[in-house]
This record gives C-alpha cells, structure tokens and sequence, in this order.
C-alpha cells in the first residue's frame, strides 16, 4: 500500500529525466556493442549498465571499477572452481555456497565503495558456474568465464563515458555543500548553546544529524578519485578534516552540559556569557589568514572575560567554570584548525604541516559490526546453497537461475538491518518484471528486425525504470524491475524464446528470491532495537578502549570511530523509549573521552602525588568495569555505581590537598566532566543512568 502511494506521488524532475535518458543512451550503445562483438549474453551488458548506473560521474567511475575488478576476481575463482569441482555436486555446493558467504562477510566489514568489488566476486562466481552448467554441452566455461568479463567492461566503460561526457554531475560540490553545512550547523549550535536557547533533546538530535552527515561525507570522499571537480583527490585531507570535527562536536556536547551544571540565570552571567559568544563567533568569522604559528589563537579577551565570570560563583560552580573554559578553548582551535584544512583543500593543498595535520588515515575510521557480518555470510551461504540443493535435487533444467537469484538475492540487501521487506519487493518485482518481458518476448519482438526499432520499444520501459532509479524511495523497486526484465529478456543476436523455458526461468527467479528471504528472515534480519543495541554494546566497548589511549593522533583516530558509531545508531528508528535515551546520552558519554586522555597524561606526569595517582588508576580500573557492565547488559550495577561515585569523591578529595593549582583545577575538571557526562549524574550528585538503562 505503502509503495503504490509513493508511486502515485512519484514526480521526477529536469535531473532524473537527464540521468535516465543517459542511463538509456548508455544502455544501447552496451547493447548494441555486445551485438555487434557476437558475445554470448549480451543481457548481461545492458543489465550492468542498469546496476551501476548513478547521477554522479565520480560515483558511477568508482562503481564501475570495483564492478569491473569484482567480476575479472569472480570469473577467475569459478574457472578454478568448476572442473576441479563439477563431478562433485555436493563438495562444489558447498565451496561456491562458501565463497559466497565469504566474500560477502568482507564486505560487510568494509564501509567503503570498495566493498561493492568484495560481494561482488563472490555472486559473480555463482552467475558463472551456474550458467556454465546450464550451457556445459554448448561453451565451455572460460568462454562464459571470458564473455561475461567483456559484456562487464563494454557496460562498464559506456556508463562512464557517457557518464563524464552528457551532462556530467560531480559529487564533489555535493561534498562541498555538505561540508559547508555541517560548519554553519556546528556554529549556529554553539551560539544557541551559550545563549540557552535549545533544548538538551534539540542539540542532541542536532549534533546526531551532524554526525550523520559526516560519516556519509567520510564515504562519499573516496568517490573524489574519480572525477575531475575541483575536490578531485582530496580524498584523505577531507576524512583528516572529519577526525578535527569529531573533536570540535565532542567539544560542543561539553559545553552544553557543563551550562546545563551552572544552570545559572542571573543577568549578570547571562550577559558576559553572549559577550564570550559573540567573541567567539567574530573571531571564527575573522578573516585573518589562519597559518601554523596562529593556529591556536585565541581572542584578545578570552581569559578576561572568563574571569569576570569566575568571579560570580561559588567553588564547586568554578570548577564546572573551568571545564567549560577549556572546552570553549578547544572547541575555538579545532573549528579554526578544520577551516584551515578546508580552505587549503579548496585551494587543490594536499599537504599540510606536521604540527597541524598528520595524514594518517590509511584506512578510513568506520565503525564496523562483526556479528552483521557474520550472520549475513551465514545467510548467503545458506541461502545460495539451499537453491543449489534444490537444483540438485529436482533435476530442473531451470534450476540454473533459482541458485543464481538466491545467491545475487541474499548478497545485494544484507547490510539493511531487516532486508525481508526489500525483498518481498524483489519477490513483487520478479512478478512484474515476467508480466513485462511476456508482453515483450510474444508481443513486440516478433516484429522487430533492426536494432534501431528494438532500441525505441525498450524506450519508454528502461527510461522509466531509470527514474525511479533515481527517485531515493523508488529505487530499488527500480533496480529490480529494471534489472530482472533486461535480463528475462535474454536478448541475443538470433533472438528466439520458448514459452515454457519462459515461465520455468520466471518461476525460478522468484523462488530465488523466496529461498533468499527464507534464509534471511531467521539468520539475519533484526529489528532496529536490536540493532541499536547492538551498536550501543560496541559504543561502551570503545569507551573503555578509550581508558588508555593517549591525546594525539591515534585519540582523534578513535574518537572519529565512535563519532561515526553514534552517527549509524542514530539512523535506527526505534520505538523504545529507553532505547531513544540512550541513544542521545551516547553522543554525551563520548565527550568524556576527552577527559580520560586528560586524566591519562596527568597519571603519567610527576606532578601527582603518590596517593592521587594511584587513585586516577583505580578510577581507570573501575570505568573499565563500568563500561564492560554496559557493553554486556547496557544496565550498570547499584554496586558498580556507588564504588563509582565514592572513588570520584575521593579523587577530588586528594586533589584539593594537590599544592599545583592548574593540576588541581584539571583534575577536578575533568571529575566533574566524568560524574555528569557517564553517569548522569545532576549537580546534586543523583545518578539517573539506572532509571533508563534498566
């Protein structure tokens, strides 16, 4: 019901016409090649076209190389596979059943572009083999092995070449506007947050949405390889620049809690507090040329105004002052220290000093799951070889492509929390789809003679298709429709088609699909509450890695993954109101990683006393506890808490016997930041970590 309303809505505009009349022109020349070289599947070739088909030049560039690799890997592995394997019905289940499920599971922990190249060298093999045994009395299986790579890189090439050439769209002034956005959102939250204009669900949702986008950002700038916009290859730059905006996010979520501490509404503080705003803003909007001597400057009454307003509270208010002070501090060095990189980056700089930047993302730090990726391997493995078994089993000649579609069937969606409902519109497309091609294969065909009249009858179908294609809430109806009718199609150079083999390829396809939903309903698919708590389990896993790593590049590192984690939980759609709680602390929990990397370098300094530094290490001790207790059960023992909440209390009390005043202020700074942010704990002390997590 649901999709017939969003194609009753459907309204494509100027762009989506564009892309799918390129897609079609794309289409046609695939096809009209693979004609022309007499290739054994020419299907194949537009059906790629189809799949790899994208508004973005740089995105279909990528996609079209990974789709070119995955399948040059797929059809070595199959002509390994097949002879050695073929008078063995059962072991060769089992090992394609195997390679499928393998590959898929390294995809699945691969958050890249490049992932597309793993899955697909595993389902390629199942499309060779398979095919290959249907047709073992007619080609050989490195003639099939061979044609299916040529029909790959004809469709490939002519997706991109038509691509970059007819109206060429580059992902990178998306990234730009993207990027540009997440700035102005990260400043506009900060003015609400001094002035206590927003509410704590508000910024939470707000600084969730950023880091939402910035994890797409982090994906989408591989796609910068492979276009010519002005952000070409700034691939690396711009994911350094997401770990500086991780800190300055962590910064702003410190802040905001640390206000909501003071919670202080007397027109004197309140006043100075929109001073230090507005001098904060204009700095940032200053356009003095930032550099690597300047970088860490600060306004010229930053510590004045500061002082004005410790001058208004009480002991315990400064020391909450405090930490809000070098919050503010840090959060003014980072977003100058991201505007830096992002304005050498537009500028085509690659390289940056040392002492700003050290390019260290050799790999892109994305949080990944292993159960998923588990199970999803599981799944295909399952579900590629119930269909051979089946196969097998019947003796059905059609066979061939209910093990092929079980196989493409369980790869393709796995990574959806839940893929059962896409692929019951796989399963209602398949019905479509043979409805379309029976209209075509005994309708129109007959009477086609030249390729130009077999080119304006797809018209009208492959134009639609692309649309919805292009249409985020239509696509994969699209790509199912699209993709299943070129292929039923079977288009060749002596184009023949029999009823029977017809309705038994159609048949076998949609069972394809059943066999894929069955396997995917009782081994992957989860509900987006187990899902969130999942990622909620490895949220507390990572916090308590974060215990021992020191401040620096390897910190940011981490903190970026943990950014990137709350930015995938939070496009989870629960309905558990205990689960939305926790959600929201966790992008409050990671801002205190900053102070365990605080209390980290002080325990390794010699400016602690005996007893205070042993005690930072028992704390060390019991927040690993803490955290493994939250991982485990999400719940946090009563014991646990008030072992918790005694050591802070004793660690303070050390502190003020401390006869270093900076050390004494950093320490309880960062106390206070831990009691409030991990076990939400209000200014009376009162913990309401339980109240939700239980």
């Amino acid at each position: 019901m649901q999709l017939i309303k969003q194609l009753l809505a459907f309204r494509p505009s100027r762009l989506d016409l564009i892309f799918a009349i390129k897609t079609y022109i794309a289409a046609m020349l695939a096809l009209y090649i693979s004609f022309s070289l007499d290739l054994l599947n020419p299907m194949w070739s537009i059906g790629t076209v189809i799949i790899v088909s994208n508004p973005f030049s740089g995105m279909v560039s990528s996609k079209a190389l990974y789709r070119l690799a995955g399948t040059a890997i797929g059809a070595i592995i199959a002509i390994i596979l097949m002879p050695n394997l073929i008078n063995t019905p059962w072991l060769f289940a089992f090992v394609v059943a195997g390679w499928v499920g393998f590959c898929l599971y390294i995809s699945l922990l691969d958050r890249t572009p490049r992932s597309y190249m793993l899955m697909l060298s595993g389902y390629t093999v199942a499309m060779i083999v398979f095919n290959s045994i249907n047709n073992i009395d007619i080609h050989s299986i490195f003639d099939i092995a061979l044609a299916r790579f040529l029909e790959i890189a004809i469709a490939v090439i002519c997706t991109a070449v038509v691509s970059a050439v007819v109206f060429p769209m580059h992902i990178g002034p998306v990234i730009q506007q993207r990027v540009n956005k997440n700035l102005a959102s990260i400043e506009e939250l900060f003015s609400q947050i001094l002035k206590n204009e927003i509410e704590k669900n508000n910024y939470t949702q707000a600084l969730a949405s950023v880091t939402r986008d910035m994890s797409e950002i982090h994906v989408l700038a591989v796609h910068l390889w492979y276009e010519k916009s002005k952000l070409k290859g700034m691939t690396k730059p711009l994911q350094e620049m997401l770990h500086q905006l991780s800190m300055a996010v962590a910064n702003l979520v410190a802040m905001s809690e640390r206000l909501k501490q003071l919670d202080l509404h007397n027109e004197q503080f309140t006043q100075t507090l929109n001073e230090i705003s507005l001098l904060v803003i204009n700095f940032l909007k200053s356009h003095e040329q930032c550099n690597e001597t300047n970088i860490l400057a600060l306004p010229a009454e930053f510590d004045e105004k500061f002082e004005c307003l410790m001058q208004q509270l009480t002991p315990e208010q400064k020391t909450v002052l405090y930490s809000f002070k070098m919050d503010v501090r840090h959060y003014i060095q980072n977003v100058r220290i991201v505007k830096f990189i992002w304005e050498n980056i537009q500028r085509g700089e690659k390289k940056f000093p040392e002492n700003i930047v050290p390019l260290t993302t050799k790999y892109p730090s994305l949080h990944r799951d292993q159960g998923v990726a588990v199970r999803g391997g599981l799944a295909a493995t399952l579900s590629t070889f119930l269909g051979i078994a089946i196969w097998i089993l019947s003796g059905w000649k059609a066979g061939y492509m209910l093990a092929q579609m079980s196989a493409v069937c369980a790869c393709i969606l796995t990574a959806i929390d839940n893929p059962v409902p896409a692929l019951k519109i796989f399963l209602w497309g398949s019905v479509v789809s043979s409805v379309i091609v029976f209209i075509y294969a005994f309708g129109i065909f007959p009477n086609i003679t030249e390729f130009w009249e077999l080119a304006v009858v797809l018209a009208p179908t492959l134009i639609f298709f692309a649309l919805l294609i292009a249409t985020p809430s239509l696509m994969a109806l699209g790509l199912v429709l699209g993709v299943m009718s070129v292929m039923s199609m079977n288009l060749q150079n002596r184009y023949a088609m029999d009823a029977i083999a017809f309705l038994e390829a159609s048949f076998g396809m949609m069972l394809g699909v059943l066999c894929a939903l069955i396997s995917i309903y009782f081994i992957r698919a989860m509900s987006p509450e187990k899902t969130a708590s999942r990622i909620l389990a490895k949220h507390y896993k990572a916090m308590r890695e974060a215990l021992y790593i020191p401040y620096g590049t390897k910190f940011r590192i981490h903190l970026r993954s943990m950014m990137d984690r709350i930015g995938v939980l939070n496009t989870k759609l629960v309905q558990s109101e205990n689960l939305k709680v926790a959600m929201n602390w966790a992008l409050i929990e990671t801002s205190a990683v900053v102070d365990f990397a605080r209390l980290e370098e002080l325990a390794s300094s010699h400016k602690l006393s005996t007893s205070l530094h042993h005690a930072i290490g028992n704390l060390q001790q019991t927040l690993d506890e803490t955290f493994r207790e939250l991982e485990e059960t999400l719940t946090i023992r009563h014991q646990t808490q008030t072992k918790l909440m005694e050591l802070l209390s004793q660690i303070e009390q050390l502190a003020n016997e401390n006869d270093d005043v900076i050390v004494r202020q950093r320490v309880k700074s960062s106390l206070n930041n831990i009691r409030n942010s991990i076990l939400h704990a209000d200014a009376s002390h009162q913990i309401h970590v339980g109240e939700v997590m239980a």
